[in-house]
């Protein structure tokens, strides 16, 4: 699993880039609110990704912001959403608008993204609202600061790395609970494996 990426930016398109780190160049998909975040060519760039295996094709998939990736990774999860269709929709909409759309059963506005139907749309909507509640929420009083941030993104992003490998969220959510005790910002890769261990031992 490649679940982020950071290394020097060597071309960029509309719905592409490529980045190189250590003497290897990748080829990643990225939705064109991403690709419009680019830094310049030859600059350095980081990306939260997910890298998607099927028999005829191993593709990546990479995030300026990491909201958009676990929305992605949602969508996928739809009956009838691919991932091209995904970084479609995620390039339509941020992340924000999709739950409001999905909160407010808007199906008008569902079907207005590419390739989205009226019963995908349906779909979307219910499998959002199931997926997503916690992102459902009004933010908290006061002010977070940037150590507590970083440390709430790299929890979030090993919850949905867990979840991907078939973890139930209950439990991915206590295995990093356990992991974190109290501590602040650990590695999003580090606290994965961590985590595992955790799992492995019964919780």
């Amino acid at each position: 699993m490649i679940g982020h990426i950071k290394g020097t930016l060597v071309s960029r398109g509309s719905t592409e880039a490529e980045v190189e780190v250590n003497g290897l160049t990748y080829e990643i998909q990225v939705p064109i609110t991403t690709a419009c975040n680019l830094p310049g060519i030859g600059e350095p760039v980081a990306l939260h990704t997910h890298f998607a295996v099927r028999e005829d094709a191993h593709q990546l998939f990479g995030f300026t912001d990491l909201k958009a990736k676990l929305m992605f990774r949602a969508l996928i999860k739809v009956n009838g959403i691919g991932p091209k269709m995904a970084l479609g929709v995620v390039s339509s909409a941020e992340p924000e608008a999709l739950l409001a759309m999905a909160r407010e059963n808007d199906l008008v506005s569902l079907t207005k993204l590419p390739g989205i139907g009226k019963k995908t749309a349906e779909r979307l909507a219910i499998d959002l609202r199931d997926r997503l509640k916690e992102w459902d929420s009004e933010p908290r009083q006061g002010a977070t600061s940037e150590l507590n941030e970083s440390s709430t993104l790299f929890e979030k992003e090993a919850e949905a790395a867990l979840v991907a490998l078939g973890y139930k969220a209950p439990e991915a959510i206590k295995a990093i609970s356990l992991v974190v005790d109290g501590q602040q910002a650990v590695d999003s890769s580090e606290l994965i494996l961590k985590a595992l261990k955790v799992l492995g031992s019964g919780l």
